[in-house]
């Protein structure tokens, strides 16, 4: 039986194109169907699944088609737009409302590529383009093109300066705020998994964005570190750093999304004590309980932020704790019962020390002190004194001191092997 695309007007577009043309993966296939209506796609057993407008799944590839549409702005935000979706729109009247050159591409059933925008001469030149003013009607495209520029930088993508231009127009009205905070995590957290997401924040500063999505990350940059610690000296540029360490450091977009929390708290040191920071750690768990509240992060992002916001110094600074205050930090982090995140709160103080200008190749101690002192630690359980008799706090108090006796001998060892100072 054929199938019954055969029956439709359709090409491949956006996405798919753009990554073909460009050697890359293709994860989705989208397709535009024109000359049809809803009626006639239902009878063929496509079946309708978009709301604000007709988008259909095959009902044996599940491959989504979108009956070709044209927008009309009809109110505020990514969502206030009037569809229209006759048979009588034409593929370049579909392409024309797309964001950028790059995602306005089609391809028809024999590979032959439609592109009215000139979409190919931007890819080949490798610029970020929008199509046409209408991108100024949609704010979530100041986060896509963010994201765009990330994803694709290390093709050597930049963002057309006059798009750069809009992007800052639409940052400094208010037609961000009408963004749900759902989806910029989701614009937030698909950049995280990229390869370098630190663009995806660079630009959204770049163009004013970040002032409204993210003030207290916006707020890091000019504000200055001591020197002898940060040769960077903005914290801005030091975040930024960080992020990069991190994503050699783990592919966990949880690691990534705590890197950048950590010093969320300097934003808020007075001028006087500048450029130390006193008390920046606690300062920012509010910030970082504001954030998450307000762009419903998942939990798991927001726990280990808050670790590593809260104690990232006390990791730099081990060799100077007294063995009571180390196994109390421990306890802090629940890394008997969370081991998992403990690695990964030590990933982020690895990223952390080595996220700063000239400090990118610097052995960092702490985490194999740490590590491995844990590893010996988790050993001593309650079993042994179970066995002796004892109850309820007895055993906790005794398994405290065992262990408080352990790291006491295993820190003294290991700092005179490894020669600490």
């Amino acid at each position: 039986m054929a199938d019954i695309t055969q029956q439709l007007n359709t090409f491949l577009v956006g996405g798919a194109v753009r990554d073909s043309l460009l050697n890359r993966a293709v994860v989705d296939n989208d397709y535009v169907v024109v000359g049809s209506s809803v009626e006639a796609m239902c009878q063929l057993g496509f079946i309708q699944v978009g709301k604000d407008f007709p988008v259909f799944l095959h009902p044996k590839s599940k491959q989504e088609y979108a009956l070709a549409r044209t927008e009309k702005k009809s109110g505020q935000g990514y969502t206030g737009f009037n569809c229209n979706a006759s048979p009588n729109v034409t593929l370049e009247e579909d392409l024309l409302r797309r964001d950028l050159t790059i995602n306005a591409m089609a391809m028809d059933e024999n590979g032959k590529i439609v592109d009215p925008y000139n979409g190919q001469i931007d890819l080949k030149n490798r610029v970020l383009r929008h199509v046409s003013m209408a991108f100024i009607e949609d704010p979530l495209r100041v986060l896509r093109v963010a994201r765009f520029a990330a994803r694709y930088h290390e093709y050597g993508f930049t963002i057309a300066p006059e798009t750069l231009a809009l992007m800052t127009q639409l940052s400094e009205s208010s037609e961000l705020l009408s963004l749900s905070g759902e989806r910029v995590w989701q614009e937030m957290q698909r950049s995280l998994a990229d390869a370098n997401p630190e663009v995806f924040f660079q630009v959204l500063y770049q163009c004013q964005a970040l002032k409204s999505l993210w003030p207290d990350l916006h707020n890091l940059w000019g504000i200055p570190n001591p020197a002898k610690w940060h040769p960077e000296i903005c914290s801005g540029l030091h975040t930024m750093m960080v992020l990069k360490q991190a994503v050699l450091l783990s592919t966990k977009t949880t690691i990534r999304f705590a890197s950048v929390c950590h010093d969320l708290g300097k934003s808020l040191t007075e001028d006087k004590t500048l450029p130390s920071h006193p008390g920046h750690e606690t300062a920012g768990l509010p910030l970082i309980e504001e954030l998450c509240a307000r762009l419903r992060v998942p939990t798991a992002y927001k726990t280990l932020a808050l670790k590593v916001c809260q104690f990232h110094l006390h990791s730099h600074k081990v060799f100077e704790l007294k063995a009571s205050t180390i196994l109390k930090l421990y306890n802090q982090l629940d890394a008997w019962r969370k081991p998992e995140d403990f690695y990964d709160f030590l990933l982020c103080c690895q990223a952390d020390f080595t996220g700063r200008l000239g400090f990118e190749k610097r052995e960092y101690p702490q985490k194999d002190f740490l590590y491995h002192a844990f590893e010996k630690l988790v050993l001593i359980t309650a079993k042994p004194f179970v066995e002796q008799g004892l109850k309820g706090l007895e055993i906790k108090a005794a398994i405290a001191e065992q262990r408080l006796a352990v790291l006491k001998q295993f820190k003294l060892e290991y700092i005179q092997q490894n020669k600490i100072v």
